[in-house]
């Protein structure tokens, strides 16, 4: 890798604003809000909407679309067969 072209790499805390999780890891992303971590350490931390402590396919409150109810409404409305004559 050359030098002085790449962004720094440094310890950085992803917070969920929705789900009360936060976690410690290496990215390249900066902040000006800090958070003194479990290990007395101090680090920039990047606030995020959803991760997976918080999203709806990871949690299983994600919701079941009935496809097959879907076909049966659409057939209703528009009437079967359809086809040309």
């Amino acid at each position: 890798m050359k030098h002085g072209i790449h962004p720094a790499y440094r310890p950085v805390v992803f917070r969920d604003k929705a789900g009360g999780f936060a976690i410690l890891t290496r990215s390249t992303m900066t902040s000006e809000k800090t958070i003194d971590w479990e290990d007395g350490h101090t680090y920039p931390v990047v606030d995020v909407e959803i991760s997976s402590a918080s999203h709806p396919f990871y949690t299983g409150t994600a919701r079941v679309l009935d496809t097959a109810g879907r076909v049966e409404r659409f057939e209703r409305r528009y009437g079967q067969g359809g086809g040309r004559r």
